[in-house]
């Protein structure tokens, strides 16, 4: 089976263990693409993508030598190669968690390209996948040749409990100090010089979608925004859009498409949405949206519940007139005596 092996990170009082990365190739071509899938998934989970980039669904033999992996070459194709993160799959599993960090699963995706002999390659993530992704790109922006976000949960630290970031670390808290380096991170995205498409869903309820259009706005000039009708699994639901939108993108990074050109957002230059008030103005109306959607929920289980109250009182109701029926006497008259 084909594995990358990569060392592990040391833990207090112990040594370093080796870490097996299992992967799968697809298909052949000067056109490389790294897929990184998120939390609690398999490369298997990249199949709608897979097949929708190379045509292939069988895995590539191992046996075989690794192309080179620059896009300028004139052979035409695209290979694909997509693993399982540490702790999934057939991938090890480190017993400590310290050993689960992005930092360290993004140096297990560039320690597979390394082992794949590929010095640049388009790098697509999902979910965490996508925080990943990114941190891949932040720390190693010269062996992206392009970044797309699947649904992503926007990065930072907004996940992390609000004790844990009010904690004071010297002069600062880990608020400020995890701030300046999320900001330092997308600045070194927005600067490298490659294409950012960001594809989410409209429906998505894990990354809601106002996370998305924020990040997009953080990453202008870069990026590119879709908007899909479907959940967190858009990729799986609406694949064919989805594979469109990744080889448009690739076609355009080949093609050398200026980053002005390739963003459909509007320029903060111009006046028409500022960064600040967008992400204001999308959370505003996702929550709008959201409340919505919720008190039409509401009403409808309240229109059930009544439904079921008045039937089950017209019911005992039944019952009761043909209880009385069969107790109450039968009154016989005098002539029938």
């Amino acid at each position: 089976m084909p594995y990358c092996v990569v060392t592990a990170a040391a833990v207090a009082g112990g040594e370093q263990e080796e870490v097996r990365i299992f992967y799968q190739r697809y298909g052949h071509g000067a056109t490389k693409v790294l897929l990184i899938i998120g939390f609690a998934g398999t490369y298997e989970s990249w199949a709608p993508q897979v097949k929708g980039l190379t045509g292939a669904v069988e895995p590539v033999d191992e046996e075989a030598p690794a192309d080179d992996g620059d896009d300028s070459g004139a052979a035409e194709g695209v290979e694909v190669c997509c693993f399982d993160n540490r702790g999934m799959g057939r991938s090890s599993v480190p017993a400590q968690k310290s050993q689960y960090t992005t930092v360290i699963m993004a140096k297990d995706a560039l320690a597979l390209m390394d082992h794949l002999g590929w010095r640049r390659a388009h790098v697509f993530g999902h979910s965490m996948g996508s925080m990943i992704a990114s941190k891949l790109a932040a720390m190693a922006p010269d062996r992206v040749a392009s970044l797309a976000l699947l649904n992503t949960t926007g990065g930072g630290y907004q996940c992390i409990p609000k004790e844990y970031l009010e904690e004071v670390i010297g002069t600062s808290t880990r608020r400020q100090m995890l701030y300046q380096e999320y900001v330092k991170e997308l600045d070194r995205i927005r600067f490298a010089g490659f294409l950012v498409l960001i594809i989410h869903g409209r429906d998505d309820v894990v990354a809601q979608l106002y996370r998305a259009r924020r990040l997009a706005q953080k990453l202008q000039p870069a990026a590119k925004l879709v908007e899909l009708h479907g959940g967190h699994l858009v990729s799986h639901e609406r694949p064919a859009e989805v594979n469109m939108s990744l080889m448009e993108m690739m076609k355009a990074s080949k093609s050398n498409t200026d980053l002005e050109e390739w963003s459909n957002l509007p320029n903060n230059s111009d006046g028409l949405l500022l960064s600040g008030s967008a992400s204001c103005l999308t959370k505003r109306d996702d929550d709008r949206v959201n409340y919505l959607v919720f008190t039409y929920n509401l009403l409808g289980k309240l229109q059930l519940i009544f439904l079921f109250i008045f039937g089950v009182f017209y019911v005992i109701l039944e019952h009761v007139r043909r209880v009385v029926r069969i107790l109450k006497p039968v009154r016989v008259s005098a002539s029938t005596l």
